[in-house]
């Protein structure tokens, strides 16, 4: 990949998520004295502005092939970063607390393409172990290849409560308490199905208007029943027509 200036600057000041920002002194590479600069930690670049609203840094650090170690000098909370070869620069950078130094020191440690290389191959071994040890277990299993899996292995989860009508049955949870019931038989299921909910109370109507209306519900039929007697005696009638005008008219 091709970097310039431009790129570099864009990519300094862009919104993409820096991994660390924040104000360290930096040691100049003449003179001892220490500048406030502010850096920026993206990926495995290291970019210093001389202030935190600059428009362009003023130059960038790539942490590869380089280690961070703490320094011990005069001035408190430095660290520096060393790269091999007898002509490299080192960086000398101081915090201006304990806490700012461990998280600096611990971000720049880990963002070089090396490191992350090192935790993928860690992360590949144990992976590569875990599927040994689970072929092992399956070998000494008596159970079919096909069903040695991790997600075999799982506790089996409570089944879904089943439905009627798109609604849940009436105290199906399992493990709920069942109310004893008062007219259940001896001879019954101890799995028998569930006990519907309680009817709401009715309107209590008074002693004329109950008498009057049981009175009238037991001596004449229901309204379904007078309107499907009038259906079969229409049809009824219907088809006898339908029958008269196939033979045609009589003789």
């Amino acid at each position: 990949m091709k970097l310039n200036e431009r790129s570099l600057a864009f990519y300094a000041t862009c919104d993409s998520p820096a991994d660390n920002a924040g104000f360290l002194y930096k040691r100049g590479e003449r003179h001892t004295a220490y500048h406030r600069r502010w850096f920026v930690l993206k990926g495995n670049m290291l970019f210093y502005f001389e202030e935190r609203d600059s428009r362009e840094p003023v130059g960038v650090i790539v942490l590869e092939g380089c280690n961070v170690e703490l320094c011990d000098t005069a001035e408190n909370y430095t660290f520096a970063i060393r790269f091999g070869g007898t002509k490299s620069r080192t960086y000398v950078l101081a915090a201006e607390n304990q806490a700012a130094m461990e998280s600096w020191v611990k971000s720049l440690s880990r963002a070089s393409f090396d490191y992350m290389r090192l935790v993928v191959r860690e992360l590949e071994k144990q992976l590569q172990e875990m599927s040994r040890g689970l072929a092992a277990g399956c070998a000494g299993s008596r159970e079919p290849p096909g069903l040695c899996k991790p997600e075999s292995r799982l506790r089996a989860l409570p089944a879904v409560p089943a439905k009627e009508n798109g609604c849940a049955v009436w105290n199906n949870v399992l493990g709920a308490e069942r109310l004893p019931h008062s007219s259940a038989c001896a001879g019954d299921d101890e799995e028998e199905s569930p006990r519907p909910p309680p009817l709401p109370p009715r309107r209590r109507a008074s002693n004329g208007e109950g008498t009057s209306a049981g009175a009238a519900a037991a001596q004449s039929p229901s309204a379904f029943q007078r309107l499907h007697e009038q259906y079969r005696l229409e049809v009824a009638r219907l088809r006898q027509d339908w029958e008269q005008r196939r033979r045609g008219p009589r003789p």
